[in-house]
């Protein structure tokens, strides 16, 4: 991933330099069970454990040579132990898939620590914005239409819970890719026992692969960078939304803009949503690149090197750009102006349009059949909308409804505190699921 977009903790994960010291990380933790086990001399072991390095420009200058990073690697490394004796034991009894694949899960558990930060960080800001703005009453929107009131705290509510399902997601996720593998060329542990692999994957904080091949099966990589792609789709979920609300004909809420930022080059005015826009292009990548993963699972028998090339893409650029955009969008959150006021004035902008829903429940509780009132209230609603009236005030004037209806009864039908009644029940359900699932218990008992 470009530097543009990459954070430097994260980048710092999947540089080459850390990526071959994950690599002599599984390397020493297999010789070190291995010579607990009587295989590796003990002695070799511990001057391993002193003295393995490397200086990662001999292992591209040896790479370009043979064309092969593993033995680029090993080659470089024995080049740094002083004993001959001691880096013939170096590599013992391993495939390169082994310390590769391993190694990798190593990176992405420390990447997806991150991320799990970064999520955790989003959770925290939409809670807090959502109660903020609890009360706050907005006109509901469907099919881009109004449609009826909400508030703006339960479009952040909405935003919260699926955030809180992409946090489980990922830990899931994240736990799946949380493996190792020391089974050989074909996972058939033709030079180790499987109690070994479980002990070098006990060391490094993994669990084995129940069976691989010479790889780990890559269902598990699909799956993970999918997740990524889920919690890409959800930042760019927000991002859409707040640009419609940041439309000149809307204003209700806006991406931060600073005194020095400009807007165009051209058009001294402008207030673009350019981070909004950002979420969005850059999301696309995140579900690009879930493809590509999908594509990585049918390999060839029991290993070709067909998804190598393209995980060395798009696994650091799938996390490197889900911690990029987490922050991104948690900073949106955070600093984003709203405008109740202008929320109130285009949710009455309509002259009650948006209560024709509770007005027909309405007529026909009070004893109009269904048919009748959705005849009358449609009349008036397509009068309105095409006159420019005021629909309450139509309604509170057309005897065939006052005829047969009480004034307050129709009064009613136009109570914003009445659409807006459960918000309080919604919030309990969202921000304190256990405590809504104790009282539903007791009700039923």
């Amino acid at each position: 991933m470009i530097a543009r977009y990459t954070r430097p903790e994260m980048g710092r994960i999947w540089s080459d330099e850390n990526k071959y010291r994950m690599w002599l990380a599984v390397e020493l933790a297999a010789t070190q069970t291995l010579a607990d086990a009587g295989l590796v001399p003990k002695s070799a072991a511990k001057t391993l454990a002193q003295g393995a390095d490397f200086d990662l420009s001999r292992i591209q200058a040896i790479e370009a040579e043979v064309k092969h990073d593993v033995i680029a690697f090993t080659t470089a490394v024995s080049e740094k132990v002083a004993s001959t004796e001691a880096s013939r034991w170096f590599h013992y009894g391993l495939t390169s898939n082994d310390v590769v694949d391993t190694a990798q899960a190593l990176q992405i558990k420390a990447a997806s620590a991150i991320i799990a930060d970064d999520l955790r960080k989003l959770r925290d800001v939409l809670k807090r914005r959502a109660h903020e703005f609890k009360n706050t009453p907005m006109i509901g929107r469907t099919h881009g239409i109004h449609a009826e009131p909400i508030t703006f705290g339960l479009k952040l509510a909405n935003w919260y819970a699926e955030t809180v399902r992409n946090i489980e997601r990922f830990e899931r996720a994240t736990e799946e890719m949380r493996v190792g593998k020391f089974s050989g060329a074909v996972g058939t542990f033709a030079h180790l026992e499987p109690e070994y692999e479980e002990q070098i994957c006990e060391r490094l904080g993994l669990k084995p692969a129940a069976i691989s091949s010479q790889v780990i099966q890559r269902d598990r990589h699909a799956n993970y960078v999918a997740t990524i792609a889920v919690i890409g789709s959800t930042l760019d979920k927000i991002a859409t939304e707040i640009r419609h609300l940041q439309r000149t004909e809307v204003r209700e809420a806006e991406e931060f803009f600073s005194e020095k930022q400009k807007g165009s080059s051209a058009m001294p005015h402008k207030r673009n949503p350019i981070t909004c826009e950002q979420i969005s292009g850059l999301a696309r990548i995140l579900r690009s690149n879930a493809q590509a993963a999908f594509e990585n699972i049918p390999l060839w028998h029991e290993r070709d090197i067909s998804h190598s090339s393209v995980e060395r893409v798009i696994l650091p650029d799938s996390t490197i750009l889900a911690d990029y955009l987490l922050n991104k969008t948690t900073n949106l959150i955070e600093t984003m102006f709203v405008y109740p006021k202008r929320m109130l004035e285009n949710l009455e902008s309509t002259g009650g349009l948006i209560y024709s829903g509770q007005l027909l429940l309405d007529l026909t509780e009070a004893g109009m059949s269904r048919e009748d009132a959705y005849r009358l209230v449609q009349g008036n609603a397509m009068k309105a909308w095409r006159e420019g009236l005021n629909f309450r005030e139509m309604v509170s004037k057309d005897k065939e409804i006052t005829s047969r209806v009480p004034q307050k009864k129709i009064e009613k039908a136009f109570d914003l505190k009445r659409q807006l009644r459960n918000v309080d029940k919604i919030f309990a359900r969202v921000f304190e699921p256990q405590r809504t699932r104790r009282s539903q218990g007791k009700k039923n008992s």
